[in-house]
């Protein structure tokens, strides 16, 4: 299972472990690694708002530009 979720303009994965029984994801469209997890859809929903916080609040202590998501289409020029 492979769904997307959106909290303040961030895109996170939703995916299922059958073997680890737990749900898990990653922040989509940035090149930083942010992933979090959650034993059901209401704390992984829980946990990637917190991941996109904390990611947040990060860049504004170390006084960086957060990375914004690239989803949209871009078109590379030669």
């Amino acid at each position: 299972m492979t769904n997307m979720i959106e909290y303040q303009g961030y895109y996170g994965s939703v995916n299922y472990s059958n073997e680890d029984e737990v749900y898990y994801g990653k922040l989509e469209y940035i090149r930083s690694l942010i992933s979090y997890e959650g034993d059901d859809l209401k704390s992984l929903n829980l946990s990637f708002q917190e991941a996109v916080d904390d990611y947040l609040e990060f860049c504004q202590e170390e006084n960086i530009e957060p990375e914004k998501p690239y989803k949209d289409n871009f078109s590379i020029q030669n």
